[in-house]
């Protein structure tokens, strides 16, 4: 499946993707600035572009007054839709100011509970956002899983291949019960039967990103 690739101006890391041929590149705002570093060209820029200092000269671009209502991650994230994409994996979006990747952890959750799946790629973690499915890792994954219920509880939640299971469990945001979870090195699964889970681990080198199986419980 076709991926949209969104670059920001935040933190990056050693991890960059592997682009394929039918893959969206859209640079928001100052993601363009390391898209250009590294002489890749995206196929949209979109944003203000206060971040970047000025409006590259681009044959696709669809800017926004400094003025408005939504992130650059967020307008980035509605021309890929628009263009019927349903995953997303977003660089740049985490460390820096606080409240954009707040913002961006949100975008995720918005993102699977409309059936669509995004990735925030950081500096020192990943995330993501499941509805009503299964994430699963592949072995060698090394380090924490943490998981936070978001947007009202996440029901039967289960855990299997990490340090401590759970069987149907119920995650509430007023208890951080699945905070700092361990990988044991083989295979692991996070599953979710209702409601909306956020996932957040240490990037693994040389690893890929955990596939997603929507409905399955």
């Amino acid at each position: 499946m076709a991926i949209c690739y969104i670059f920001g101006s935040g933190e990056y890391g050693d991890r960059w993707p592997q682009m394929r041929q039918g893959d969206l590149i859209i640079a928001a705002d100052g993601g363009y600035a390391q898209l250009e570093e590294r002489g890749i060209t995206p196929h949209l820029l979109v944003g203000d572009f206060d971040s970047l200092g000025y409006v590259p000269e681009h044959p696709h671009i669809v800017r926004h007054p400094v003025m408005k209502d939504e992130t650059d991650t967020a307008l980035a994230i509605d021309q890929g839709w628009e263009r019927g994409f349903r995953d997303f994996h977003i660089y740049g979006g985490m460390g820096g100011r606080l409240d954009h990747t707040l913002a961006n952890l949100q975008l995720l959750v918005g993102l699977a509970q409309q059936g669509g799946a995004g990735f925030l790629v950081g500096g020192e973690s990943v995330a993501t956002a499941l509805t009503g499915g299964t994430l699963s890792f592949p072995a060698g994954y090394r380090g924490t899983l943490s998981l936070f219920a978001a947007n009202g509880p996440a029901e039967g939640v289960t855990l299997t291949g990490l340090r401590y299971p759970l069987t149907g469990a119920r995650l509430t945001g007023d208890v951080p019960l699945g905070v700092s979870n361990e990988f044991l090195g083989g295979p692991a699964a996070v599953t979710v039967t209702e409601g909306t889970v956020l996932a957040l681990w240490v990037p693994q080198p040389g690893l890929p990103l955990p596939e997603r199986h929507r409905g399955e419980t």
